[in-house]
């Protein structure tokens, strides 16, 4: 008893998350990213269209049940971000510096990831202005991106996708983030499904379609499909032992948060089907190689839209979606070590934000390359968020333990939840999380 109240659970400063679906939309802002767009029509397609979604579907019911929800149950618990959850964690061992220590790796993570997506997210801002502008119909995408891409090309739109991000925290942080996700995100599935639909109506999208959708089932006795499928799902939810973890912070003590998880993982799904059923239709339409990676959205997407009708609408449509995806989810890096850096040095959040904003942009100026922003994400995404992401489920579920992260995912259910999803989170997620781990570097990236 006295060893749960010395780590009773504490509101947050920056306050809370006003409503059930107001945090929901602020986690799927943080998960629907880049690799919804254009690493999983890909993967579906390649790895078994339909047959794929068998075991990315159980990965995703699998993380987003125990992995989001120890994320999110731990920040709540602890009642702040990465650093302090972590120092909570190892705190019941009598390690809370050792905690605090270990939670600067998946933090650094989070930090990293924003560097890099924050170039990436100035070219969809330079693209959605190419569209408008109509350079996209009048030149050529690969020279367009050659030129977007090149050294110290892009500051000015990568500047403003730093600056768009730091904005919309630095005065408020739960309701910034809400408002900004709340409009955001239902904005990027209306535009999507617009894009579907459009796409739909094009000679040849029917070949896309059986590339997506038909089975082939003889890949289900591929390893490979079950592994891409793994890293998919896990990278796809967001599940960094950082970025969720400070949403949690801001939840309200009477929400459901295995509840959240699942409607979570729900819309993430979602909107990766909404993105597949854009891009490899409109791909195969135009007898295009289908591919993943940034040259599918910014070199042969452009390509597409330039032959089509209203070719700058639909481009501009397209790239404005994708910024949105892009900008929630800076936000939720950013967010992450500005929390930290709050709680952590004593800095007012405005000082934290703008000094977070700071590092990404300065750093990033000199990634702008696209090689070398690719080597950079390389590097962060195979390496450091899959470990720290390894070493969040180990803290939540191994030293802080089932029996009090059982107590904080109680709270908001109708009815008690059982053991066995402690053991699912224990003996099953958190060997997943090493696998994950190992087969990102065995493979050189799986997510």
């Amino acid at each position: 008893m006295k060893q749960n109240e010395s780590l009773s659970p504490r509101s947050h400063r920056n306050g809370s998350f006003r409503t059930s679906f107001g945090f929901v939309l602020a986690c799927v802002g943080s998960a629907v990213g880049m690799g919804n767009i254009w690493m999983f029509p890909y993967r579906l397609g390649e790895y078994g269209g339909a047959a794929f979604l068998i075991p990315y579907l159980l990965f995703i019911a699998l993380f987003g049940l125990v992995g989001l929800s120890a994320e999110f149950a731990v920040g709540r618990r602890s009642g702040t971000g990465t650093l302090g959850a972590y120092a909570y964690c190892w705190r019941t061992r009598g390690k809370e510096k050792l905690g605090g220590a270990i939670g600067w790796i998946p933090l650094l993570g989070s930090l990293g990831i924003a560097i890099g997506y924050a170039v990436i997210v100035g070219w969809v801002l330079k693209s959605i202005w190419n569209s408008l502008s109509g350079a996209i119909v009048t030149t050529d995408s690969s020279a367009l991106f050659a030129e977007m891409s090149a050294p110290f090309s892009n500051i000015g739109w990568h500047t403003a996708a730093v600056l768009l991000s730091v904005a919309l925290l630095m005065f408020g942080a739960t309701r910034g983030i809400e408002r900004a996700n709340k409009i955001m995100m239902p904005a990027f599935y209306v535009l999507f499904l617009i894009l579907a639909v459009r796409v739909a109506f094009l000679p040849g999208a029917l070949e896309g379609y059986r590339f997506l959708l038909v089975p082939k089932w003889e890949q289900l006795l591929n390893v490979d499909t079950w592994v891409m499928a793994m890293g998919q799902a896990f990278f796809s939810l967001s599940i960094t032992g950082s970025g969720m973890i400070v949403y949690g912070s801001y939840m309200k003590r009477d929400e459901n948060i295995p509840k959240a998880s699942v409607n979570t993982a729900v819309f993430d799904t979602l909107a990766a089907m909404l993105s597949a059923l854009v891009v490899m239709p409109a791909v195969f339409a135009f007898g295009i190689e289908p591919g993943s990676g940034p040259s599918l959205m910014f070199i042969t997407l452009p390509a597409i839209f330039a032959q089509m009708p209203l070719s700058r609408l639909f481009a501009a449509f397209f790239f404005l979606s994708v910024a949105f995806a892009g900008i929630t989810s800076l936000i939720n890096m950013f967010e992450a070590v500005t929390e930290s850096w709050q709680t952590r040095f004593s800095l007012s959040r405005k000082a934290a934000t703008a000094l977070c904003g700071a590092i990404a942009l300065a750093a990033g100026l000199f990634l702008e390359d696209g090689d070398a922003v690719g080597a950079w994400m390389d590097f962060i995404t195979i390496i450091v968020t899959p470990f720290g992401a390894l070493l969040g489920a180990i803290s939540i579920y191994y030293v802080l333990g089932w029996r009090e992260l059982r107590q904080e995912l109680q709270l908001g259910r109708p009815r008690p939840l059982g053991n066995w999803f402690g053991a699912l989170g224990k003996y099953i997620y958190v060997p997943l999380a090493v696998i994950v781990f190992i087969l990102g570097l065995v493979y050189g990236g799986i997510g």
